[in-house]
């Protein structure tokens, strides 16, 4: 019995990895239960047998998606609480932010929730929930600390957190959805974006004169 519940997982995961290969190729629009079959190499019917329709299967991938995602800033707290270097925390801070959130496949990810946001409203806001409003708030909880220890000057952390991200992402993440490339930003770009963009966050919320 277990042999066939752990056979069911793999081939239901199996189909959604297919699905989203399918999906962030095509668009929801232009994917098709056939093509999701074809390329999971599964007969329809088997789809159907996991997934009642397209727009559950659209569904389901979006949640495991959001059920996978880890924060990657929460084991910096620890840092936050010991530095006394601030200006490179927060070079630190901005280069993993803008290497995780300009990692290929997450942009390809938000893309493709983006564009089907109005279509499930539902589904775009867990995923902003789950992922990139949750890292937030642990940026936040950083900065708010920083402040504490005199390292920052923050009145608003989540205001504050919503900047830092917005100096760091507002140039190759849009650079990345209007060109419809994720290789439209290279490496080379994306780590002069962070540190400039720690260096004027720093500017506007750094303690020095």
């Amino acid at each position: 019995m277990a042999d066939l519940t752990t056979r069911a997982a793999a081939k239901r995961q199996q189909i959604m990895d297919a699905a989203l290969a399918v999906f962030l190729e095509n668009g929801y629009v232009g994917a098709s239960m056939d093509q999701v079959a074809a390329l999971a190499a599964v007969s329809k019917q088997t789809v159907y047998k996991q997934f009642k329709d397209k727009e559950h299967l659209f569904q389901s991938i979006i949640d495991d998606i959001g059920d996978r995602v880890d924060d990657p800033f929460v084991e910096l707290t620890k840092d936050v609480a010991e530095t006394d270097d601030v200006e490179r925390m927060i070079h630190a801070l901005a280069g993993r932010f803008v290497t995780t959130i300009m990692d290929p496949r997450v942009q390809q990810i938000r893309r493709l929730v983006i564009g089907e946001a109005a279509r499930f409203p539902d589904l775009g806001r867990a995923y902003w929930e789950r992922g990139f409003a949750r890292a937030l708030v642990t940026i936040a909880d950083c900065f708010a600390r920083l402040d504490e220890r005199g390292l920052l000057k923050v009145e608003d952390p989540q205001v504050a957190a919503n900047h830092f991200a917005g100096l760091l992402l507002w140039i190759p993440s849009n650079r990345v959805m209007f060109h419809g490339r994720t290789d439209a930003v290279s490496a080379e770009e994306l780590a002069a974006f962070a540190a400039d963009g720690a260096r004027a966050f720093l500017a506007a919320y750094g303690t020095r004169p």
